[in-house]
């Protein structure tokens, strides 16, 4: 990957995963004892907090886009640690950690590149457990976890529809 991806807008993220997918996914993922061990603790969880959301899902469409988008990730079902950053936290609650797990979880095919569509929703998917992980559901209340304490780094929903400059 060679330019890092556009950071995706809460309206997008939105439209990628509806909320009866995910709580059909939600569901199922609690009734794994392996997944529901997961947990946003400490360090963090306070860097979502001072980060914001917004920051958090970019660095998620970032990891997605050059460790699970391949067809053929290097060390596919190793490269996705189990601490250290809030998304490889996610990533192991919702199956979205490997393509084997991606595709046992979330029907999507191993052996072939994820489709930017798979990939925003895999990035749906990620927002929406760590959205629930801080306590928050992904309609209004977002706002200020969105943003985090670092107000201004990404456009707010409002603005991502301003018309385009010439």
């Amino acid at each position: 990957m060679e330019n890092p991806p556009q950071p995706v807008a809460l309206e997008q993220l939105q439209a990628a995963l509806s909320e009866a997918r995910w709580d059909r996914l939600a569901q199922r993922l609690s009734r794994s004892r392996f997944r529901r061990r997961f947990r946003l603790r400490g360090a963090e969880r306070s860097y979502v907090q001072r980060e914001g959301l917004a920051r958090v899902t970019h660095q998620a469409q970032v990891f997605v886009a050059r460790r699970l988008a391949p067809a053929r990730p290097p060390r596919d079902g190793k490269q996705t640690p189990y601490r250290g950053h809030p998304v490889f936290v996610a990533q192991h609650a919702t199956g979205t950690c490997c393509r084997k797990c991606l595709e046992r979880w979330h029907g999507i095919a191993a052996g072939k590149p994820l489709t930017e569509q798979e990939q925003l929703y895999v990035v749906a998917v990620l927002a929406r457990w760590l959205a629930a992980e801080m306590g928050t559901q992904m309609g209004t209340q977002l706002s200020s976890l969105w943003q985090g304490e670092q107000r201004g780094l990404f456009p707010s929903p409002e603005e991502t529809h301003e018309a385009p400059s010439p």
